[in-house]
């Protein structure tokens, strides 16, 4: 078994390294059509990263909701925009000192925290598993309005895409 665990360290450690790879690609590249595309490499890797630690249901979420669904969505809509591809459209930002700066002192930020926080790990709160049947009679119980609005402004924002990409016709 600690060959079974150290595998799965390896590949833990390899699609971390994935992600923070196609996350960088998502910010560097010029076309927006291959930034969504690392940016579903991301959504990918991330499932890689949960199947590694044994959170089956996350990763299978991850790849149903985000990446089949988000996704396409977002690829959908850079399809749908007529001008995304002329060469007038600025691809560079101006403001991206302001970036780094602001960057550096989260990061920084974000470490000091991490490292100064007592972390209690507790064996009795790791052992407890919650099964996917008690998460869906709960999805589908108590939070069934919560889990239907958000289909609904879902929808709500495919139909504004559908409508600002629309050509007007109306000059013919």
């Amino acid at each position: 078994m600690p060959e079974l665990e150290l595998l799965a360290k390896i590949a833990c450690y390899v699609l971390m390294g994935l992600t923070v790879l196609f996350a960088i690609l998502v910010v560097t590249v010029r076309d927006l059509f291959h930034r969504a595309l690392w940016l579903a490499g991301v959504l990918i890797a991330i499932a890689g990263i949960f199947i590694a630690l044994g959170a089956e249901f996350l990763a299978a979420s991850q790849i149903l909701i985000y990446v089949g669904a988000i996704m396409t969505l977002v690829i959908f809509a850079i399809m749908l925009t007529g001008k995304i591809s002329e060469k007038s459209i600025a691809r560079t930002n101006i403001q991206w000192p302001i970036g780094l700066v602001t960057l550096t002192g989260l990061a920084f930020f974000m470490i000091r925290i991490i490292t100064q926080t007592p972390w209690n790990f507790q064996s009795t709160s790791m052992e407890a598993h919650i099964s996917v049947l008690a998460l869906g009679e709960k999805l589908l119980g108590i939070y069934i309005f919560a889990f239907e609005i958000i289909s609904v402004i879902l929808l709500v924002a495919l139909i504004g895409a559908l409508v600002m990409a629309k050509k007007d016709n109306s000059s013919c």
